[in-house]
């Protein structure tokens, strides 16, 4: 990739109409394209890391209607940035493999089961909260598109342990995405946290939002018994 597309690329991260920088993206060299948006999952701006990761969803996609086992590379580029060979943390890795999956049914059928994987402890744990952030962020727009599928691999339970982390942005978003899963065996957990005050940032419809922790559990629980 040359650094005038680069710079292109970049530029075109910090705007604010997600809808046109992925129409303009969709016009560069898919391989180039990819390589600058996770290059940019590290980035210090939070727009242009989130924009990232939402451009990642419907690049990806697009790739794996033409050339699915190079969309699987894709995946397994983000999934070895998590590992602790890769040498590096894998910033942004959890919340781009949700987004994507999100956004492709054929490769959430083949790597939902790894994002439930990195709840558990004896799959492929992410042990550092910040990770773990992403982690719920990335289960809770998976989510968003396919809770039946999050449901068969019974992600709902492996969540539990989460609404007890010590980390407000952690519990907040595990509550939010059980009440996406509709997880009934969720309830008692998220009554306990009605009361917790403490604020949490998160990435919504292409904008940040911020709610309290009791905020989300109260909502979770309301789409669970909804549908109860």
């Amino acid at each position: 990739m040359s650094i005038r597309e680069k710079r292109r690329i970049s530029r075109l991260l910090g705007s604010s109409d997600i809808g046109s920088v992925i129409k303009q993206l969709r016009q560069l060299p898919v391989s180039s394209v990819i390589s600058a948006l996770i290059g940019a999952l590290c980035s210090n701006d939070e727009n242009v890391r989130w924009h990232a990761i939402i451009t990642l969803g419907p690049i990806v996609s697009d790739l794996a209607d033409r050339d699915m086992e190079s969309a699987r590379i894709v995946m397994r580029r983000l999934m070895w940035s998590l590992n602790d060979e890769s040498g590096g943390i894998g910033w942004g890795a959890p919340e781009a493999l949700g987004e994507i999956m999100a956004c492709h049914r054929g490769l959430a059928e083949e790597y939902a089961h790894i994002l439930v994987a990195y709840m558990r402890e004896e799959g492929f744990f992410l042990e550092l909260e910040l990770l773990q952030r992403g982690l719920m962020w990335g289960l809770g727009r998976l989510a968003q598109a396919r809770p039946v599928l999050l449901r068969e691999k019974n992600a709902g339970t492996f969540l539990l342990p989460y609404l007890d982390s010590t980390d407000a942005v952690v519990r907040g978003l595990a509550a939010r995405t059980l009440g996406l899963l509709q997880a009934e065996e969720a309830v008692p957990g998220l009554k306990k946290l009605l009361a917790d005050n403490c604020r949490v940032k998160y990435y919504l419809n292409h904008s940040f939002a911020e709610d309290t922790v009791g905020f989300l559990a109260e909502k979770a629980l309301a789409n669970i018994i909804k549908e109860a």
